[in-house]
């Protein structure tokens, strides 16, 4: 079934990264990055099934080469710490096949990110046949209409008139120096630093030479946009909405939070967590509900057992009295079939369950032991190259190179391990841990659902030879006026079964309590009177006359 995952992240020089490196990466390519001489080839990555670069009109033609494009980037952005390009993992619908996802990502990407003014790099993957997603890399300085790159931020200087301070840019600031405003310079005042304008720093030495100016500059208007959180929530709904233009509409995927749609803060495929000590904090414990259905049903089997031997004890060798005790034992009869056919549709619940989740389960398995490897391989490489003298150029190199592809390898796996976590609902309150324990609760579960469905089988049999051994050994009895007698008592007591069945908190399943009358006859011999109780019902209302003679005992047929 598709499920919703969109992770967007930020590919920086302050993380280790760069955008050569997660380029070729994701599109299993080799690309030399000018910006520090490191070579990157993954060329035997496996995995990739669809790449493209996306530009629009304006950008210059040879950047359709992911190697030129980024590169570009590379060369743009200047200092150590500097946001080389953006990144959405987006998890693909099962449902779909290649040429499918090609056409979400195609329209996704031109009409959110190209029409916008983006340079887009996009691959997408699916190693195992069982997670395909889609890495989409996005540029994050716009582009001018004649193919240069904008600015990001710009200076602004905050200038003072008139005791009123206000930001400008340099080349705002040209209109507004004639009108009177003035940048501020830091002057040393009685041993301390104080900005004042050039009008009124008369007899006062400059500190510096900088102008008084805003911490972090002007940010583009287009940047500030594309970095907002408003926008990226248009981009998520714009992914959702173009996925369900090729899903059936009882497969549409959602990019609203669970909280945002009303739902559970924990949402689970199944009601409820799995630990006891959660159960402890006041959240319901998938284990100690089985627990307590136990219970439920040793309390029924033993107020069925209860029943039988009263009836024994109790019944006169009258008609009306032999017939009371055959409806009764019909009725238990209807009860335990009920639950033996509720067994059967719990116990295939949980083998699809289980059937999803174990192989989500194994993977993410494989995924953290190949994280904790790679992450272990990388700090030591790090570590060994922080202690390689600086003039061993060749070899910095060389460790440079590959602490880059473990970095790569790494988000990669983590991407991997994220979407896994998604699969299986997992939140911050609801972990990978919690699913363990609910497996392990399934697993425990069908056992007990076994072991319930010999018992009741076993309490059937024993029911069943007793009302035949009862039948029989009314022989004083016409076997037609003894059917009559149970057929005036048979609608109240299939009531009565049905009152049972939901005096342990389940619901009525109207089909299956029709099916367990059906077997019950069957088993009983007496398949001729196959209505259920449901239909008797129906016909009641339908005949007021009918209705008041069921009501009186008597049953017209």
């Amino acid at each position: 079934m598709a499920i919703y995952h969109l992770e967007a992240k930020v590919i920086s020089r302050g993380t280790g990264r760069s955008a050569v490196a997660a380029s070729a990466y994701m599109s299993c390519s080799q690309i030399l990055n000018d910006y520090d001489g490191i070579y990157h080839d993954y060329t035997r990555k496996q995995g990739l099934v669809w790449q493209q670069v996306f530009l629009p009109d304006y950008a210059p033609r040879e950047w359709l080469d992911r190697a030129v494009l980024w590169n570009a980037v590379e060369e743009t952005e200047k200092t150590k710490d500097s946001r080389l390009a953006r990144e959405f993992v987006v998890a693909l619908p099962v449902e779909l096949d290649k040429n499918g996802w090609q056409k979400i990502l195609t329209e996704f990407i031109r009409q959110n990110f190209v029409a916008d003014g983006m340079c887009v790099d996009v691959a997408i993957h699916n190693t195992d046949g069982h997670n395909p997603h889609a890495h989409i890399m996005l540029t994050v300085r716009p582009l001018n209409e004649n193919g240069t790159w904008q600015h990001k931020t710009e200076k602004e200087y905050l200038c003072i008139r008139n005791g009123e301070e206000k930001g400008f840019t340099s080349s705002e600031y040209a209109k507004a120096i004639t009108d009177g405003w003035e940048k501020q310079y830091p002057y040393m005042v009685n041993g301390k630093k104080k900005y004042l304008p050039p009008s009124q720093a008369e007899g006062y030495e400059r500190a510096s030479k900088y102008p008084k100016s805003t911490k972090y500059g002007r940010q583009n208007p287009i940047s500030e946009r594309w970095n907002s959180d408003e926008q990226l929530i248009l981009w998520r709904k714009a992914w959702a909405d173009e996925v369900n233009k090729y899903l059936e509409p009882e497969n549409h995927i959602d990019s609203r939070s669970h909280s945002e749609r009303g739902l559970d803060e924990q949402p689970t495929v199944h009601e409820g967590v799995i630990a006891r000590r959660l159960e402890e904090k006041g959240i319901i414990s998938e284990r100690c509900e089985l627990n307590r259905q136990i219970k439920a049903d040793n309390r029924l089997l033993r107020t069925l057992k209860s029943e039988f031997a009263k009836l024994k004890k109790a019944v006169a060798n009258t008609l009306p009295a032999i017939a009371e005790a055959l409806e009764i034992i019909r009725m238990n009869l209807i009860v335990l079939r009920y639950k033996i056919l509720s067994g059967f549709v719990e116990h295939n619940e949980i083998i699809r369950t289980l059937r999803s989740i174990t192989p989500e389960l194994e993977s993410y398995k494989d995924i953290v032991d190949e994280i904790k490897k790679k992450s272990t391989e990388r700090k030591a490489l790090i570590k060994e190259k922080q202690s390689i003298p600086v003039i061993m150029i060749l070899k910095h190199r060389e460790f440079a190179k590959r602490i880059s592809e473990l970095t790569e390898e790494l988000e990669e796996l983590q991407n991997e391990k994220k979407i896994i976590l998604n699969n299986l609902y997992c939140t911050e309150t609801y972990t990978i841990e919690n699913v363990k324990f609910y497996v392990a609760a399934l697993e425990k579960k069908l056992d007990v659902i076994s072991k319930q469905e010999q018992k009741y089988s076993e309490e059937i049999e024993k029911a069943v030879a007793e009302y035949k051994e009862m039948k029989e050994s009314a022989t004083d009895f016409d076997p037609a006026v003894l059917r009559e007698e149970q057929l005036k008592l048979r609608y109240d007591k299939e009531v009565q079964s049905s009152r049972i069945i939901r005096s342990n908190g389940k619901e009525l399943i109207t089909s299956r309590f029709n099916y367990s009358i059906r077997d019950v006859n069957y088993f009983l011999g007496e398949q001729d009177d196959s209505r259920s109780v449901l239909q008797r019902l129906s016909q009641a209302k339908s005949t007021p006359r009918r209705k008041k003679n069921i009501k009186h005992g008597r049953d017209e047929r």
